[in-house]
């Protein structure tokens, strides 16, 4: 057989072989996906994203500290962590944490989490719909005459509340999101803040 005869004959098999064949490369439609069958990155993507898990707990010695060495072991970041018993009965806590990482990272947080034997419930509050988050702290501003008077026109503005005060040094305790006590600590700094308490984040679900 000449050799023109059996490149006809190959190219006609393997077009009869492509029409029978879903899986052909040929039958590919363009546009049909954006990501390419040779493209083995994870589809997670590498961004750092922020966010705020809700855990309940059996409120148990040593829970807590189970909770912590998972982050700790796994090198995972904790931004903001409470925690406090709801349910007096039924003897529960809630640990609200913020935390940082990939997508990866943040699922598989929430994994190890939901295999821990006290752990009843995790809820990653930034993917579940809205949610309602506050903190509250309380800052120690020293000064007198201007700078003093400035504070209190500051507090006003933020609806800081005075809980303390002296001769020269106020406390004042604000509620809020994080951004608010972020804005508010700056703004004390050059009026004398020299002491800041915070809470740490707390949230809820809205319906």
């Amino acid at each position: 057989m000449e050799m023109p005869q059996l490149k006809m004959q190959l190219a006609q098999l393997a077009l009869f072989w492509c029409k029978g064949n879903k899986m052909c490369a040929l039958n590919i439609k363009q546009g049909t996906s954006s990501q390419s069958a040779y493209d083995l990155r994870s589809s997670y993507g590498d961004n750092i994203e922020t966010h705020t898990l809700a855990v309940v707990v059996d409120n148990e010695a040593g829970v807590l500290a189970r909770v912590i060495g998972l982050f700790s072991g796994r090198g995972y970041n904790i931004e903001s962590l409470t925690v406090a018993e709801f349910d007096h009965e039924g003897h529960r806590s809630r640990i609200t944490i913020v935390t940082t990482g990939t997508p990866r990272v943040i699922e598989q947080i929430k994994a190890e989490l939901g295999k821990m034997v006290p752990v009843y419930q995790v809820n990653d509050l930034t993917v579940e719909g809205p949610s309602v988050e506050r903190e509250l702290a309380i800052f120690k501003v020293m000064g007198s005459g201007e700078k003093r008077a400035e504070a209190m026109r500051t507090a006003e503005i933020y609806r800081a509340k005075v809980i303390d005060s002296a001769i020269d040094c106020y406390t004042f305790e604000l509620t809020g999101k994080s951004a608010k006590i972020d804005a508010f600590s700056e703004m004390m700094r050059p009026l004398g803040l020299t002491e800041i308490a915070r809470t740490g984040v707390i949230a809820l679900r809205r319906e």
